[in-house]
C-alpha cells in the first residue's frame, strides 16, 4: 500500500493539461503522485471536495520594506499576509533601506528569511550606477530571481536613467532583467507644471502615456542591440501592450492586478490611496490590458504590493507617497475576475504559476505535476466575501480594495506539503524558505 505524508482528496485539480477531479499525494515536501489514491495511507489528509486545487500561486512583484520601517511593513507580516491571501511564494524587490545592491546585503537578506518568512521568498538585486560591473556576479547568487532596474521613478540610489548606463547594465550578465519603465527625463521636465494640492488625478497626467511608452521604446531598442532579455514590469498603457507584441524575442510582460481592476475614477474616490507608479489610467487602458491577457501578450500578473503609512498617503498630491498594498488581496480579486468571465482559472494559473516560473527560471514551482514542490492554493470558487481592512495584516492597515465583494476565495495555502493557512488561520511557525532559480548558484 502506498503511503504519503499528505493527501489532498477529491479536489478539482488545475493541471498543466487541464482540470481533473483527482487526488494528490505528497511525500517529503514534493508531489509524489496524482491519481486515484483512495487505497493509499496518509499521515494527513485534506478533503478538497467542492474545491479547486491550484499549484501554489506566486506574486512575483512585492515590496516587503525589510529592512525599512516595520511600522509600515516587514517580512514577517508581509509573508503572513501572502499566505492568508492564498500565495505560496513572493519575490521581494530591492528598494529597501538600505537597498539590496551588493553581496553583503544579499547574504544578510537571505539569512534574515529564516524563522521570519511564512511563505517562500525570491530576492531581487537592485542595479545602481555604482554596481553595474558587479551585476553579472550578483545575478548568479543563490535565490536571486532577477536584477531590477529603475529606469525612472526610483527611490534612494536605485536609478539608471541614461542609455549608456542602461546598455552597460545589459552587457553585465545574461539573465532576464526586470525594468520599471518610465522616462525619467520626461518626468523631471514636466514636474514644474504640477504644484502641491492639485487634484490626485493629475498623477496620470504627469506620468502620462508617453512617459511610459518612451521608456519602453528606449529599453526595447537597447534590448535588441545587446540581445539581453527584458521583463517589463507593470505595463500600464494600450500603446505599450500593442508595441511589445513585436518584441517577444527579447521581452516578457507583467501587468498588475490594479491596472486590470481600477480606472481613473479611483482618484476621486480614494485620493492618495489611488496613487501608484505607473499610474492608474482610464478605461481604454484597462480594456487593452484585458485584451492582452486574452491574446497571450501578458506573461505574469503581480500585485506590486508597496505599503506606505496612512500619513504618507494622505499628504496633498504630489507629495503623497506612491504605492498600494496588494499581496493579501490579489488572489481573491483575480478569482472574482475569473467568476466574472474575464479569464479562465487555467489562464490565472498560467499567469501566477507557470508564467513566473518561465520568466524567472524558478526551480520546482509553477506546476501541479509529479516531482514539483508540494505548493497548493485551495480555492472555493463559490465563496462570496467582502474585503475588509480589519482582515489586512500588513502594519499599515489599509487596502484600496476595502468594500470590494469577491466571488471566489482562497481557503487554504500549502507550502512544500505543510498547511500554512486554513480557513483564515495561519498555522504554525514561519516555515518559508528562499526560492531556487535555475541560473543562480546553489540552485
Amino acid at each position: 500500500m502506498a503511503s504519503f505524508d499528505l493527501v489532498l482528496r477529491g479536489g478539482t485539480c488545475v493541471l498543466p493539461w487541464g482540470q481533473e477531479i483527482t487526488d494528490v499525494g505528497v511525500r517529503e515536501g514534493r508531489i509524489a503522485a496524482i491519481g486515484d489514491l483512495r487505497s493509499a495511507a496518509a499521515a494527513n489528509e485534506v478533503d478538497c471536495r467542492g474545491l479547486h486545487v491550484l499549484p501554489g500561486l506566486i506574486d512575483a512583484h512585492v515590496h516587503l520594506r525589510d529592512p525599512g520601517d516595520p511600522a509600515v511593513e516587514n517580512l514577517s507580516d508581509g509573508t503572513r499576509a501572502a499566505v492568508l491571501g492564498g500565495l505560496a511564494a513572493v519575490f521581494d524587490m530591492p528598494n529597501t533601506a538600505p537597498s539590496i545592491t551588493d553581496r553583503e546585503r544579499l547574504d544578510w537578506k537571505r539569512d534574515y528569511l529564516g524563522g521570519r518568512a511564512f511563505c517562500d521568498v525570491g530576492l531581487y538585486v537592485g542595479a545602481s550606477m555604482k554596481n553595474i560591473e558587479e551585476l553579472a556576479s550578483l545575478e548568479l547568487q543563490p535565490n536571486v530571481c532577477a536584477v531590477k532596474v529603475f529606469a525612472g521613478s526610483s527611490t534612494g540610489d536605485l536609478l539608471v536613467a541614461d542609455d549608456a548606463s542602461l546598455e552597460a547594465v545589459m552587457r553585465s550578465g545574461r539573465r532576464r532583467i526586470c525594468y520599471h519603465s518610465e522616462d525619467e527625463y520626461r518626468l523631471q521636465a514636466r514636474k514644474p507644471e504640477f504644484t502641491s494640492g492639485m487634484p490626485h488625478r493629475n498623477h496620470m497626467i504627469w506620468r502620462d502615456v508617453e512617459c511610459a511608452f518612451l521608456g519602453t521604446r528606449r529599453l526595447m531598442a537597447l534590448a535588441r542591440k545587446t540581445g539581453r532579455p527584458a521583463h517589463i514590469l507593470h505595463v500600464s498603457t494600450a500603446e505599450e501592450l500593442d508595441y511589445l507584441k513585436d518584441f517577444r524575442d527579447v521581452c516578457t510582460v507583467e501587468v498588475l492586478l490594479n491596472h486590470l481592476t481600477q480606472t481613473d475614477e479611483a482618484y476621486d474616490r480614494l485620493g492618495g490611496y489611488a496613487v501608484m507608479n505607473p499610474p492608474i489610467r482610464d478605461a481604454r487602458h484597462m480594456e487593452a490590458a484585458w485584451a492582452a491577457v486574452a491574446d497571450g501578450t501578458v506573461d505574469v500578473i503581480g500585485s506590486d504590493h508597496a505599503p506606505h503609512s496612512r500619513a504618507a498617503k494622505e499628504r496633498p498630491w504630489p507629495d503623497c507617497a506612491a504605492g498600494l498594498t496588494g499581496v493579501q488581496t490579489i488572489v481573491p480579486l483575480m478569482l472574482d475576475h475569473v467568476n466574472a468571465g474575464r479569464l479562465s482559472l487555467s489562464r490565472l494559473v498560467d499567469l501566477m504559476c507557470a508564467g513566473p516560473a518561465r520568466v524567472y527560471g524558478v526551480v520546482g514551482k509553477g506546476r501541479l505535476a509529479a516531482g514539483y514542490d508540494a505548493d497548493f492554493t485551495l480555492v472555493d470558487m463559490k465563496k462570496t466575501r467582502t474585503i475588509e481592512e480589519s482582515w489586512i495584516v500588513s502594519p499599515c492597515g489599509w487596502t484600496p480594495f476595502a468594500g470590494h465583494r469577491c466571488t471566489g476565495w482562497p481557503v487554504a495555502t500549502v507550502i512544500r506539503g505543510g498547511v500554512a493557512m486554513r480557513e483564515d488561520e495561519v498555522i504554525g511557525a514561519p516555515q518559508g524558505q528562499a526560492v531556487r532559480f535555475a541560473e543562480a548558484r546553489g540552485a
